[in-house]
């Protein structure tokens, strides 16, 4: 087995991401991803902060910007579609709620992608199934491929991680839920939304949004409701669509049309908002990355950030630790950590201020959002959008050949 291979369980931002500062490291690396090619489209991502820095560094910042989705701000809506507040996108420097640089995640995925060809090799359509240590390196076993050694592996695939149920243990010990849900999904429709980012708060803890995608008459769509933790089955959509429509059949604005759209969207997912917490990112030769490690959920608008400088960090002090794999964790916890716990502080308000649930309590938001730009208001929403560039990235040094360094 050559000493210095890395697998990385997740191709989604992180995962390639941190595959491309390993290569420029010299280490061989091997992700493996369940879904059968990069997955397209989603939901759009904020470039802010140090993770637009680990881009430009990447030399994307120009791909990025041209694959970006053309957004004018946020603005909230009654039930008649009456605009009650809104924010541009150029508030705050381009680091508010809808950022300067807003990017469809499945496009900065294939940005990050493509960006580590032809050095990485990919296992699509497959998952990790098995992982055993020991004081050589690690054994995995694999859904489909064939079982092999590898010196490290890397969990970077999201909240419901594999490798962090393999290695650290069952999900409930880790994920903190905030008592949310969301469903996401693309529609094809002729939505007026004037490049908005809309959204519709109804009592109960209700919210209706739509903003425009990168295509024309591509809308990205979503319904988020408060409540408990719900059981449902994850593989069954027309369940979980039933479950949308019922909790949102009297809710106003455009939500019937987004209904009926949600019905025959390709692209529908359901799943609760929560924070991943652990004291150690590590364990032995395994590390967890981005959500896997330190979901921050939407509601900060810095799961990218911490995605991508936590990719940028990782691999800087593997590279750095001269063969001590030990050593490159403890110094990536000291680095991350203060900048993961400011980034999983939420927003004022919380969930609780996300989706109101009394009548009385989305027209106070609606006041609060009207006020953002105004004193006090504005220094308070000033610090929790600067948390996106507060880190000091480290300068890691330049690449060495490392084709014969053990790990």
């Amino acid at each position: 087995m050559p000493n210095n291979e890395v697998l990385i369980c997740g191709a989604g931002i992180a995962g390639p991401a941190l595959a491309y500062w390993l290569r420029e490291g010299g280490f061989a690396v091997t992700v493996v991803e369940r879904a059968p090619e990069p997955r397209p489209g989603g939901q759009t991502v904020d470039l802010r902060g140090a993770g637009r820095t680990v881009i430009e560094r990447m030399g994307l910042m120009e791909r990025a910007r041209a694959e970006s989705v053309d957004q004018r701000g946020l603005a909230l809506v009654d039930s008649t579609g009456r605009i009650t507040a809104r924010l541009p996108a150029d508030g705050f420097g381009g680091e508010g709620i809808v950022s300067e640089i807003e990017i469809l995640r499945g496009d900065l995925a294939r940005l990050l992608y493509e960006a580590t060809l032809p050095d990485t090799e990919y296992l699509f359509d497959d998952t990790i199934t098995g992982i055993v240590q020991d004081a050589d390196g690690v054994t995995v076993t694999f859904e489909k491929a064939a079982r092999r050694r590898f010196a490290l592996v890397v969990g970077a695939d999201g909240p419901h991680s594999v490798v962090r149920a393999l290695a650290f243990g069952p999900e409930r010990d880790f994920v903190r839920p905030i008592d949310l849900y969301t469903a996401w999904f693309t529609a094809v429709d002729d939505l007026e939304l004037d490049g908005w980012y809309v959204m519709h708060n109804a009592p109960g803890g209700l919210v209706v949004s739509a903003r425009p995608g990168r295509l024309p008459g591509e809308i990205k769509a979503g319904f988020s409701f408060r409540s408990p933790p719900l059981a449902y089955d994850r593989r069954d959509v027309a369940a979980q669509q039933g479950l949308i429509a019922r909790r949102f059949a009297d809710v106003g604005w455009e939500t019937p049309r987004l209904l009926r759209a949600m019905r025959t969207s390709s692209d529908f997912f359901l799943d609760p908002m929560g924070q991943v917490r652990l004291d150690s990112w590590s364990r032995g030769r395994v590390a967890l990355l981005g959500d896997a490690g330190y979901c921050a959920t939407p509601l900060t608008g810095l799961g990218t950030s911490l995605a991508l400088v936590g990719a940028y960090v990782l691999a800087g002090e593997i590279a750095a630790a001269d063969g001590d794999h030990g050593a490159a964790f403890r110094r990536y916890d000291t680095v991350m950590r203060p900048y993961v716990s400011q980034a999983q502080q939420l927003p004022p308000g919380g969930a609780a201020g996300y989706a109101p649930s009394s009548g009385l309590g989305i027209r106070l938001r609606d006041l609060s959002m009207r006020s953002m730009t105004r004193w006090p208001m504005r220094n308070l929403l000033a610090a929790q959008f600067a948390k996106a560039g507060a880190i000091a990235l480290p300068e890691y040094g330049p690449a060495a050949d490392l084709r014969d360094r053990p790990l």
